[in-house]
């Protein structure tokens, strides 16, 4: 669901038509083929704007080094892979193409993309570091939180692989808009995904075409990729950027609630609901106040 920060487009607001939309009969969570469907972060709004934040200190010759890089919460791979390189002073694309001799002990299901393991952290650089080096720590240490009892138990709970689970956790890490949302976006997506919904969500329309924009229009709607989560039921076929702990927390223990809907109307109003036409309300209201701030600064030019 859009617009879970003041910056975000109504996305919700191209929800379903109807609100009374019948449960579906099936309790667990629908997926899609692999391929079929995956949802990009609107965290990647925040990601996209991001610089690659190396730590540095000074040598004997005066010159400052990076001695570790700091991968913040909801990068996208494409993302980390520039950090990367930047960070260690290589050509452009070098760290993407060293995937190959990394050898990183990804789930079968992940199919050699790290989308959602290269976990976000400080990581020092080390001696001789290498893009190898480096995104195996990434994934070592995403493998150690999700592998753990407390996730692989709550990823059971909710009828779920660890995967999937990681998958729900990026979608969450890009959507909502402050820590104490978390876990009511999550109950949204097990809610649409339970009653046969799709998702319904900009964030994968930005996935797919490697963007971040706040402006998703009808034409990108019906984009035909499996990212696009207003065309496609179920689940993406991948993580859609590299979720943090308290995501995947929210991931596996969503808030309860029967929400379908939500919209950030302003800096910390996000609105949620399962009442189709309240939610319409929220979105007019947050139109409106979109709109008055555009004005303002047009005036102010």
């Amino acid at each position: 669901m859009q617009t879970n920060s003041p910056s975000r487009s109504a996305r919700s607001a191209r929800g379903p038509r109807d609100p009374r939309i019948p449960r579906s009969p099936r309790r667990t969570i629908r997926l899609t083929r692999r391929g079929r469907i995956a949802l990009i972060a609107t965290g990647a709004l925040v990601a996209g704007t991001a610089v690659a934040v190396p730590l540095l200190t000074t040598d004997d010759e005066g010159e400052s080094r990076p001695t570790s890089l700091v991968i913040p919460e909801g990068w996208r791979a494409t993302q980390v892979y520039g950090a990367v390189d930047k960070t260690l002073a290589l050509p452009a694309g070098t760290t993407k193409k060293s995937l190959a001799e990394a050898n990183l002990k990804l789930p079968n299901d992940a199919e050699g993309n790290p989308e959602g393991y290269l976990f976000p952290a400080t990581y020092p650089l080390g001696e001789n570091p290498t893009p190898e080096k480096l995104l195996t720590a990434m994934v070592d240490t995403a493998n150690k939180k999700f592998t753990g009892a407390p996730v692989a138990a709550g990823a059971q709970r909710n009828a779920l692989n660890v995967y999937q689970a990681v998958t729900i956790a990026s979608i969450v890490q890009a959507e909502a808009a402050a820590k104490e949302d978390m876990g009511k976006v999550a109950r949204v997506i097990f809610n649409r995904l339970e009653r046969g919904m799709p998702l319904q969500m900009d964030s994968t329309i930005n996935y797919a075409l490697g963007r971040s924009t706040l402006k998703t229009t009808t034409k990108d709607t019906k984009l035909d990729s499996p990212y696009n989560s207003y065309q496609r039921m179920g689940l993406p076929p991948t993580p859609i950027a590299n979720p943090g702990d308290d995501a995947m927390n929210a991931a596996i223990n969503p808030t309860p609630g029967d929400w379908l809907y939500f919209v950030t109307v302003k800096a910390g109003d996000t609105r949620f609901t399962a009442d189709y036409a309240e939610h319409q309300r929220n979105v007019a209201e947050f139109n409106r106040l979109r709109q008055s701030a555009s004005e303002k600064a047009e005036a102010a030019k």
